[in-house]
């Protein structure tokens, strides 16, 4: 893969004790290291026209002038420095890279992969949230549509979080699809399957809250059953992956089960609606709080594109996400199942 990677990102500190701090993307490159076939790109940093297509202006001027001010607590979550203005923009540069690129042809090995930070999908339209202040795969399916490269975009969101903002960013468009599993009741506490759209828009947000325990089956069956049918009917020209890797079953923050090999079965049923639907493909990353998962996780996704055989689920999907699944493919008018 080419991993999209920026060293102003780092220079965002956090501060001790937080969970997300620049050896995140320290321990990405350590892993990344041992692997064959990694390239990484250097991208330009978004501007603020950029940023402002899908936040608001003031806004975006107020946080330029709290990084501005020597930063501190936006709020109790989420932090900044000086030099988070710039890591802000670099963050969301290289999502508007990764999505550039895949619509330029770069696929198989080549798929690109943004390694920004801070994060994004918690940032609403007017307000950071929960680590974030650009959302950055927003603002990079804004970008490639703004740009005439792309008229539809899917963004699937494995994170163990709801993607609050992308969705609410999203959610009265009908050229832009959202789709989330997360776990349920987490932070920020939305995500809930009953939210699918507003105002001509109903049906491109698609959410699948899962119960906390939920592991590698879980996922993929619930991936397969729901979000592959609606993403394919939905046919879009770039699919936009935002991954975070905080479902791990030794991530620090969550209850669920996933394994690393998990993030392999979910990278080959991205490849597959990708494939079905002719839709270019970009990685953009998100959250993940345990360093050797978070590496393992990604250098995972690096090595399925680089044709590795995944391999399937040791376990069945719960009754539970069954009934889930039922339940979400009756709402989206998927059929029964």
């Amino acid at each position: 893969m080419q991993f999209g990677y920026s060293e102003t990102c780092l220079e965002h500190d956090t501060g001790p004790r937080h969970p997300e701090t620049a050896d995140r993307l320290r321990a990405i490159r350590r892993g990344l290291a041992k692997r064959h076939g990694v390239e990484y790109v250097s991208a330009v940093s978004a501007d603020k026209a950029t940023v402002t297509a899908v936040h608001d202006d003031a806004y975006v001027d107020e946080f330029e002038m709290f990084c501005e001010d020597g930063g501190g607590n936006w709020d109790p979550d989420t932090v900044a420095v000086e030099a988070s203005w710039d890591a802000a923009l670099a963050s969301a540069g290289l999502s508007v890279w990764a999505a550039q690129s895949a619509l330029d042809g770069a696929s198989g090995r080549e798929t690109p992969f943004a390694l920004g930070r801070p994060p994004g999908h918690h940032a609403v339209h007017d307000d950071a949230m929960g680590f974030c202040f650009f959302n950055n795969a927003a603002v990079a399916a804004q970008a490639v549509i703004d740009a005439g490269d792309a008229e539809r975009v899917a963004i699937f969101d494995w994170d163990v979080h709801h993607g609050n903002g992308t969705q609410d960013i999203f959610y009265d468009r009908d050229d832009v699809f959202y789709a989330s599993t997360h776990e349920d009741g987490l932070y920020p506490g939305t995500g809930h399957v009953d939210e699918t759209g507003a105002d001509g828009a109903e049906g491109t947000t698609l959410n699948v809250p899962l119960p906390a325990g939920a592991g590698d089956a879980d996922y993929v069956y619930s991936f397969e059953e729901t979000i592959a049918p609606a993403v394919e009917r939905f046919d879009p020209d770039l699919f936009i992956v935002s991954a975070g890797f905080d479902a791990h079953r030794y991530d620090p923050i969550s209850r669920m089960r996933v394994s690393t090999e998990g993030y392999a079965m979910l990278t080959e049923c991205v490849q597959t609606v990708g494939e079905n639907t002719e839709a270019d493909l970009a990685f953009v990353l998100e959250g993940g709080y345990g360093l050797d998962t978070l590496s393992e996780g990604i250098a995972i996704v690096h090595e399925t594109f680089d044709g590795r055989v995944v391999m399937d689920p040791d376990e069945e999907p719960t009754d539970k996400t069954k009934e889930l699944v039922a339940e979400i493919r009756e709402t989206h008018g998927l059929g029964s199942k």
